[in-house]
């Protein structure tokens, strides 16, 4: 008996099926070893940080399994038209294999130098820009990725390609109309690439957006995570940081001014004031020693508006430096000038309150 015949009899399908799973299997056994020994050799070389590179295991392991698998099909000797309809399905899980193992490549070199500045974000305004240009870049070359490995499985198909032409011809209006569909997602799209380029934000900065404060915590292609001060996430289109004017307190440098205000008697002394602030700042490590002063912003027929002006190294330290400032003032102004403290006197009928009666005669 001929041995292609052998192969192409029905007894002989599940012997391909148990063989083809055997190799795929030893392959990626095989795989997974090697990769082990990859990371334990490349962890070894860099100490000081922590590669994910785990992230690879599982399209390495595909990838090394299809290349036993494509060995099998070229030298076992089946059929020419189930050969054919191997090689193809290999083809497309292939293409996208290399495409998913590009990207998670992607994702561990972004991880790997967004740890290398982890320590300078909160201090570094180049630190800040680099980690946002690199994941913005990411997604952006996984939307390529991602078309061109569409566009390689639909060009292995023969009528895809022969037809292609033809449908692209034919194809104005329906791309007109598709234009206007998504009019809004490549406007979105655009303003992202126009974000990651110009830089109007970036990861870490402090920003007040629809008078809530927060810190950029990820930025992405079509819309910018918020994390507020309690903890909440805000979901902010990527256009409104195009279309809409917005504060952000770190653009340049970290560093803050921050203001208490005061109301008091016109008796108090403002140069004592000065004093005691100069006092309290200088008894805590919140203050980064550039700017602690008073000032008389106002004057009224009640009171006296005093602000206090302060600086500190980044908002989180600014905000609770301003509160202690406060504080501290207060409780200077009730133990040495309690007299001085504005008041609202209020005068009653004494008929009106209660619990006191006139004498009837």
């Amino acid at each position: 008996m001929d041995t292609t015949s052998l192969w192409n009899s029905p007894q002989s399908v599940y012997a391909v099926l148990a063989l083809i799973v055997v190799i795929a299997l030893l392959f990626y056994v095989g795989a997974d070893s090697l990769f082990s020994k990859v990371i334990a050799v490349v962890r070894s070389s860099v100490r000081d940080v922590t590669i994910p590179l785990e992230l690879m295991v599982l399209p390495f392991r595909l990838l090394v399994s299809l290349v036993g698998l494509a060995i099998l099909v070229h030298y076992v000797p089946i059929a020419s038209d189930i050969k054919d309809l191997l090689r193809h399905a290999l083809l497309i899980i292939a293409i996208i294999g290399v495409s998913w193992f590009i990207m998670r490549l992607f994702m561990v070199l972004e991880q790997f130098i967004l740890q290398h500045y982890a320590a300078k974000v909160g201090e570094n305004e180049a630190a800040r820009k680099i980690a946002t240009h690199v994941s913005l870049a990411r997604k952006i070359l996984n939307v390529f990725l991602v078309l061109l490995a569409i566009s390689g499985v639909l060009m292995t198909f023969d009528t895809v390609r022969q037809v292609g032409l033809s449908i692209l011809a034919s194809a104005g209006i329906a791309g007109v109309m598709l234009g206007f569909a998504a009019q809004k997602s490549l406007t979105t799209l655009i303003a992202g690439i126009q974000i990651a380029i110009t830089q109007p934000i970036s990861i870490g900065d402090v920003v007040v957006v629809e008078s809530e404060s927060g810190w950029i915590e990820e930025i992405t292609l079509t819309y910018v995570v918020v994390q507020l001060m309690d903890q909440r996430r805000m979901i902010v289109p990527i256009t409104w940081f195009i279309d809409r004017p917005f504060q952000n307190w770190t653009r340049t440098s970290p560093e803050l001014l921050g203001t208490v205000y005061l109301h008091t008697d016109y008796a108090i002394p403002p140069e004592t004031l000065r004093h005691e602030l100069e006092r309290i700042v200088s008894a805590t490590p919140l203050w980064d020693k550039r700017v602690a002063k008073i000032q008389v912003t106002n004057a009224t027929e009640k009171s006296v508006e005093i602000r206090a002006l302060v600086s500190a190294a980044n908002s989180s330290d600014i905000w609770e430096l301003r509160c202690f400032v406060r504080e501290q003032l207060i409780a200077f102004l009730r133990l040495n000038y309690a007299g001085c403290l504005p008041k609202v006197t209020t005068q009653m009928d004494q008929g009106g309150v209660p619990g006191v009666h006139k004498d009837l005669h």
